[in-house]
């Protein structure tokens, strides 16, 4: 075996990256403003481990699943002999968490989170090995006001991050009864033009048809297109259930289009599902999918509980905002310059009392002249430089000096000083709202 180069630059393996500094800020706001929104409507985070049973994603998510087939990280503990799986979606592990801990036995749950996810994909843009999901999951809630109100909720998050070019699909698989039936229908079908099929298709053909709707192949589009409609052999209340869904997004102002090819990748939904996709980011254009899943719960081992959630893609979501030009800032308030023994001693107490009054203060370290901290402060993003020098630390005030826009170079005490900028905040911040709401 080759002796390893002590000296060899490690890189990030293909799929898992960096977030640095510079994408941050936007990140930020994304997950800021998404927490905002879900807490709007009543929903409380939850946190589960990176790491689950693979059986508990065989049971949940569909044996013959591309997920489970081909792309989860899994492996053998060494020390038990326990089959573990990094996690690929956030669903099952909320359910196992919800049954785990009997968290519907005093009611109904409305829950978040917000984590990594890992999949063995090809990666390309907006498709990553590890990439990260917000969820949203609602438990013992029955009619369709419930995934309205999720629906209605990724309308308002879409709002307040300045995306507006994303479309509404949904559509209703029925219930498995009907599904069952419907398979055998769309099986007899796809035989009928199986020359017609491409490897995939034949592949997914006993397993999990209804799959076969969703492909992209050119060749085969308008033989799925006449395929037989899953729609025209549903029960009543399945469809009862499915327009009151339709009537309430309508009520709302929410456009949709239904997609009656819509099916999703997961095996336990059932009835509603949904996807809001966008054609600003080719292939990868859904940024949120979800729908009901009813027998979930029940199927990992607890009680009958009527299910839905959702899961956003935050990735896709951020390649979206920088397409929309939004942007966000982790610029301080406030760079503190200090030139001089005696400065550099005062700077620290000075920063203390402006973090106190709430302020974010890059305080300049390493010594230097004016100059060479001037154009530091400027690189930095602040507002404002607060300038302590020999002046004024013989004066014991403090001088403050905007960076961003028109105005005088002032002395002034440090609490006066804060009073200042907190003004200036106060204006930025309505400024912001203003535009906001244009």
């Amino acid at each position: 075996m080759a002796e390893n180069n002590k000296n060899t630059q490690f890189q990030s393996i293909k799929g898992f990256y960096d977030i640095l500094p510079e994408h941050t800020p936007l990140w930020l706001k994304l997950e800021d403003t998404a927490r905002q929104v879900l807490g709007q409507y009543g929903y409380r985070n939850i946190r589960m481990p990176a790491v689950e049973s693979t059986d508990l994603f065989v049971r949940s998510v569909g044996e013959h699943t591309d997920i489970v087939e081909k792309e989860m990280y899994s492996w053998v503990d060494e020390l038990n002999g326990d089959r573990l799986t990094l996690r690929p979606e956030g669903t099952a592990g909320c359910v196992r968490a919800v049954v785990e801990h009997s968290l519907t036995y005093n009611g109904p749950q409305r829950l978040w989170y917000m984590g990594p996810m890992f999949r063995h994909e090809n990666v390309q843009k907006g498709r990553q090995r590890q990439f990260h999901q917000i969820g949203a999951e609602a438990f013992g809630y029955t009619g369709p006001d419930v995934e309205a109100e999720q629906i209605i909720m990724l309308a308002r998050l879409w709002r307040a991050l300045g995306l507006t070019d994303v479309e509404l699909q949904i559509n209703t698989i029925g219930d498995a009864s009907e599904r069952a039936e419907y398979r055998k229908t769309l099986i007899a079908y796809f035989e009928q033009h199986a020359g017609l099929l491409d490897e995939d298709a034949r592949r997914r053909l006993h397993s999990n048809p209804l799959r076969i709707l969703d492909s992209k192949n050119p060749r085969m589009q308008a033989m799925i297109e006449a395929a037989p409609k899953l729609m025209d052999q549903l029960g009543a209340e399945t469809r009862v259930h499915y327009d009151g869904l339709c009537r309430m997004l309508q009520e709302a102002g929410v456009a949709f289009v239904h997609n009656p090819r819509l099916v999703r990748g997961l095996d336990y939904y059932n009835r509603t599902v949904f996807e809001w996709v966008t054609t600003r980011l080719g292939s990868q254009g859904t940024i949120a999918g979800g729908g009901r899943y009813d027998t979930l719960v029940e199927r990992l081992g607890g009680q009958p509980t009527p299910a839905c959630g959702f899961a956003m893609g935050m990735e896709r979501i951020f390649l979206l905002m920088q397409e929309y030009g939004v942007t966000a800032s982790d610029a301080p308030d406030v760079y503190l310059i200090n030139v001089g023994a005696e400065a550099e001693r005062l700077a620290l107490n000075v920063a203390e009392q402006l973090r106190e009054a709430g302020l974010s203060v890059a305080m300049h370290a390493g010594g230097g002249s004016f100059k060479s901290q001037m154009k530091k402060a400027d690189r930095s993003g602040a507002r404002y430089a607060v300038i302590i020098a020999e002046d004024e630390v013989r004066v014991g005030q403090v001088s403050l000096k905007p960076l961003r826009e028109a105005g005088q170079q002032r002395s002034c005490s440090v609490n006066e000083c804060i009073a200042q900028l907190n003004i200036a905040q106060l204006n930025m911040a309505q400024l912001n709202k203003e535009q906001l709401k244009t």
